[in-house]
């Protein structure tokens, strides 16, 4: 079956290294075609897989990382076992220069097991790194990790923060689905994922359209990507995501920023909340509901608060640092 997954995504010349400003309030995706070509990382790895492991092997401090592994049975697919009730890989303590081996060692194997290390943040794990690889964020709380693995195929997920990926050693592939999908993308259990982020179940490269019909509307709606190394692509916060290693070795540096101050607090608690407090209420109750989140927090008109003195309509309307701490402490009272 041959697969149509909507179109590419929009294309900027990046060789300077600089991560463009109208991209920090952009709803979009971006690749950024050149963006870390002069990396340290990537050049030694246009050399061979085994000098961009010694160059990695130079900053590590020895620190043991969680891996997953799994079998060729797998099909490269870090996923759920058949039953959803647990899953097809197994997870493990192990040295990052023991896991980049072993990838080095079967990569010649026409049917290697997977090898996947997620999200190590490059200041604990390898520390130096950054001083010759980094991209300039222009925004506060910048995080910052490294994605390391083999052939690899990670289901459609999505991220609260907005996300520059820069594929640092091998090629990637990615088919990204705007936020609104989210309905057509068959999603797994909220309180039981692979790696902490909920999931489409739909195999992006096999999709059973018999079983998961509507993936056929998000497939018309996704953009895709191709990057080689030194390209790295912009995603917006909230849009899902897969993601594909195509080499024997590949790698992917991670920077993740919020817009807003931490003491906004996470959104996902908030809808973990709903849905114990509100989703199983009588649906009367459901719309009344409805009704007050829209005027609280999703759809306030404008002169919701006019009525009021404009003292107390800006304490209703401006969210302090200290007007967050005062409702975190009554949340964290009221949970008890």
């Amino acid at each position: 079956m041959t697969l149509h997954y909507g179109s590419p995504i929009e294309e900027i010349s990046c060789s300077n290294g600089e991560f463009p400003a109208h991209l920090y309030d952009a709803d979009m995706p971006c690749i950024l075609r050149g963006m870390v070509a002069d990396w340290p990382l990537v050049q030694e790895g246009l050399r061979s897989d085994q000098h961009a492991v010694d160059y990695l092997m130079s900053f590590y401090n020895q620190q043991p990382v969680n891996a997953f592994m799994a079998g060729p049975e797998a099909k490269r697919r870090i996923f759920y076992n058949d039953t959803i009730d647990g899953f097809n890989f197994v997870q493990s303590q192990v040295y990052l220069n023991d896991a980049l081996n072993k990838i080095i060692e079967v990569a010649e194997q026409p049917d290697p097991p997977t090898f996947y290390v997620g999200s190590l943040e490059i200041a604990r794990y390898l520390p130096g790194f950054s001083d010759n690889n980094q991209v300039a964020i222009d925004q506060n709380q910048i995080r910052e990790s490294i994605w390391l693995g083999n052939r690899t195929v990670i289901a459609p997920h999505f991220d609260f923060p907005d996300n520059l990926a820069c594929c640092v050693l091998g090629e990637r592939k990615f088919t990204l689905f705007p936020p609104q999908e989210h309905n057509n993308l068959y999603v797994g259990p909220l309180d039981f994922t692979p790696a902490g982020q909920v999931i489409s179940m739909v195999d992006v490269n096999a999709p059973d359209l018999e079983r998961f019909p509507r993936f056929e509307n998000a497939m018309a709606a996704a953009k895709t990507a191709h990057l080689k190394p030194g390209d790295a692509i912009y995603i917006p916060s909230m849009w899902w995501h897969a993601v594909e290693g195509l080499g024997p070795l590949n790698g992917l540096v991670n920077y993740w920023w919020r817009t807003m101050p931490d003491y906004l607090g996470m959104p996902n608690n908030a809808l973990l909340h709903a849905i114990m407090s509100i989703k199983h209420l009588p649906k009367r109750q459901r719309q009344a509901w409805k009704t007050l989140f829209d005027n609280y927090v999703f759809e306030q008109p404008e002169d919701f608060y006019q009525h009021l003195p404009e003292k107390v309509r800006d304490n209703q309307t401006k969210m302090s640092d200290m007007t967050a701490r005062k409702l975190r402490a009554q949340l964290i009272n009221k949970l008890k």
